[in-house]
């Protein structure tokens, strides 16, 4: 049994069905119309190192798959972020894993709009900007 976690937690066990699973290793020079037309895609990583799983879902997207998107394995919860970012709907961990690293530790990364680099670095340039203002 696995435990599914999107920006609400741990989700109850889902009945989707996936379409295909891919590996990390998958070659993205074989995304094909077919592929791209699934309801559902999981990527399965085998270690929390391996950013390839992440690479090939931002493919994808870019490729214009609109379906369901989700990341399976040995994922940490402080990945959680960056696997939203790279277009995946959802995780989905042991649980094992899951009791390791329970759900406040991923909800504390659901806010994953607000909390990244680019975001931190417009809001500090605006601050600047009104700091310079307000000084002249």
């Amino acid at each position: 049994m696995t435990v599914v976690v999107n920006d609400h937690g741990f989700a109850p066990q889902d009945d989707l069905a996936i379409a295909a699973d891919l590996p990390p290793d998958f070659d993205p020079q074989e995304i094909t119309v077919d592929l791209l037309e699934r309801r559902s895609i999981r990527i399965t990583l085998h270690g929390f190192s391996d950013g390839r799983g992440f690479t090939l879902a931002a493919r994808l997207r870019q490729n214009g798959y609109r379906g369901h998107l989700r990341l399976a394995g040995y994922v940490l919860a402080d990945q959680y972020a960056m696997a939203r970012r790279s277009g995946f709907d959802d995780v989905e961990i042991s649980h094992e894993l899951a009791a390791r690293q329970p759900e406040p530790q991923w909800l504390a990364r659901a806010n994953w709009n607000s909390h990244d680099y680019q975001s931190r670095l417009r809001s500090a340039a605006g601050s600047s900007q009104h700091y310079i203002e307000s000084r002249n």
